[in-house]
């Protein structure tokens, strides 16, 4: 079957995968795109499965104020090596992240840090698994898998504040 370069870079654009990958996708899924971006996404669900064990000891530090200058956030996002740590990919994650944090008021990265009896809904007090505000059919856990597969390395959030003026929140 014959690929053409319009169809993997339609498939590059949607997902952001590299070109060989839209290629071997695109032949398996025979020219379709729906199937080819399904087992695009599928792989990278293992790629980042395979890599969350890799130590991220390097990233960077993002703030985000809102307009108004009435609510900020900053955010640690960690990645392997300070290469990737570089890359506008991972600078374009950090920034949305910190958006994220403004937004939505999350209380922890992920459901592990959850105390007991914490009656909080889980969905809305952990960043990880908001709905994304850029797209919410994806959850923030979606988007950074996607970043892991663009950058072949593994990504973390490793702490995140927000502030509020006039509002003492009481955090962990």
């Amino acid at each position: 079957m014959e690929i053409s370069t319009a169809q993997i870079k339609e498939l590059r654009a949607k997902c952001g995968a590299g070109i060989m990958e839209c290629r071997n996708s695109l032949l398996d899924a025979k020219g379709d795109m729906e199937n080819a971006l399904k087992m695009l996404k599928e792989r990278g669900q293992l790629k980042a499965a395979r890599k969350a064990e890799s130590a991220t000891g390097q990233g960077l530090i993002e703030s985000y104020i809102h307009i108004g200058c009435r609510i900020g956030a900053m955010i640690e996002l960690n990645c392997e090596t300070d290469f990737v740590a570089r890359t506008n990919e991972f600078k374009e994650l950090a920034h949305n992240l910190a958006m994220q944090v403004a937004a939505q008021d999350p209380q922890y990265v992920s459901k592990e840090e959850i105390s007991q009896g914490d009656e909080r809904e889980i969905e809305a007090a952990c960043l990880l698994l908001q709905p994304y505000i850029r797209d919410t059919s994806k959850t923030v856990q979606d988007i950074i898998v996607e970043t892991i597969v663009m950058v072949g390395e593994n990504i973390k959030v490793g702490r995140f504040a927000r502030f509020e003026l006039g509002v003492k929140a009481a955090r962990k």
